[in-house]
């Protein structure tokens, strides 16, 4: 099967910089669009920013200009650089890939959220 697995999260003060990576690993055929996502405590998980496989990216509004979205295809792998962090920036980040395995054509996969905190 397919796994997402992310990682860089963590405590951040305000005006501060933290880079997210999610990696996709297992039966594999093909990665389409890569996305991340943040739910913030009593809200709806919101999209943060989104890759498709041409690498055409859209932002949230309320992270245009701070954040980026990139992607290695030969990694497998999404990142997001955040910059100027604010505390409304503060939520868990989820990673999510639309991906082709040999057993389905395409289906979608989350990793397992995690933590931004950003605080003085």
């Amino acid at each position: 099967q397919v796994q997402l697995v992310e990682s860089g999260g963590g405590l951040v003060q305000p005006g501060g910089s933290l880079r997210l990576s999610c990696a996709a690993s297992g039966s594999i055929f093909s990665i389409y669009a890569m996305g991340w996502y943040r739910q913030a405590p009593g809200k709806q998980r919101e999209l943060v920013a989104i890759v498709t496989s041409g690498d055409n990216t859209n932002y949230a509004d309320s992270v245009k200009g701070r954040f980026t979205i990139s992607r290695d295809n030969a990694k497998n792998t999404v990142y997001l650089l955040m910059n100027s962090l604010e505390p409304e920036d503060t939520a868990v980040y989820f990673c999510n890939m639309r991906i082709a395995t040999m057993t389905f054509p395409s289906e979608y996969y989350w990793g397992q959220g995690t933590q931004v905190t950003v605080s003085s």
